[in-house]
């Protein structure tokens, strides 16, 4: 019992420590640079959580001493393509169905939901790895730094759409990063009374979908009518962002 109530406490830690980015997007004035650098450093951050999942999931899919080095296991091939499908295409026909388009409060959930599927990944393995060799084992303890850093980053992203406006609304800021943080600890508690490979690498996929097709329209609004001086801005900023989620992730 006392594990599990510290694998919920330290879950709601990593999950809620995206809050910690907050204050900083809900700022009243930023200039239209500024605003352009961040949201690319944003698509940088997500272009790194891509690979930073795939990671997780490449160990169970791929296995040196199979032919060729490809799937080891076919069905955990198919699950993860599978998963990657409905993890994209859920986001299109979401985005597909408005007819108001693609708004900023649409295009932040879509990126929370993306979040969220990928914290839900960070949940499943700290609470399997709780469950498995101790809560204050010396890798869950770095697992749990290392989210809690990563997630605290996650927030630039959900809040990116919103950056240029001077209205932005606290209720739904913290909304959005609900819908972001809270399946971490939904991941922590289900991992803690069930681990399954297949489980995690569906889940993978899902996230690595998810994430993947709200990137596409970031990119293209962000590189949308620009000077050449903004667009190196964005090169510089995305290539910023992914700087970011590689050192945080070293931890």
């Amino acid at each position: 019992m006392g594990n599990l109530l510290g694998t919920v406490l330290f879950s709601v830690i990593m999950g809620f420590s995206i809050y910690i980015s907050l204050p900083l997007v809900l700022r009243k004035k930023t200039t239209e640079r500024t605003t352009r650098l961040l949201n690319a450093v944003a698509i940088g951050i997500l272009i790194f959580l891509i690979g930073d999942v795939f990671s997780d999931a490449a160990p169970s899919l791929y296995n040196s001493s199979s032919p060729g080095g490809y799937f080891a296991n076919p069905s955990l091939g198919i699950a993860f393509a599978i998963a990657l499908v409905i993890g994209f295409f859920m986001l299109y026909l979401f985005e597909n169905r408005s007819k108001k388009g693609l708004t900023p409060a649409m295009m932040s959930l879509m990126i929370a939901i993306g979040m969220g599927l990928q914290n839900l990944t960070e949940g499943l393995v700290f609470g399997s790895l709780s469950a498995s060799i101790g809560l204050f084992s010396g890798i869950a303890l770095v697992v749990l730094v290392g989210f809690v850093l990563q997630n605290i980053t996650e927030g630039f992203p959900i809040a990116a759409p919103f950056l240029s406006h001077d209205d932005k609304k606290l209720w739904l800021m913290a909304l959005l990063f609900l819908i972001g943080g809270l399946p971490t600890v939904i991941g922590g508690v289900a991992g803690f009374f069930y681990s399954s490979t297949l489980f995690n690498v569906f889940f993978d996929g899902l996230a690595i979908g998810a994430i993947l097709y709200v990137i596409l329209p970031m990119i293209k609004h962000q590189l949308k009518d620009i000077d050449p001086i903004k667009q190196k801005l964005v090169y510089i900023g995305i290539f910023l962002g992914f700087l970011i989620g590689f050192l945080v992730n070293l931890v």
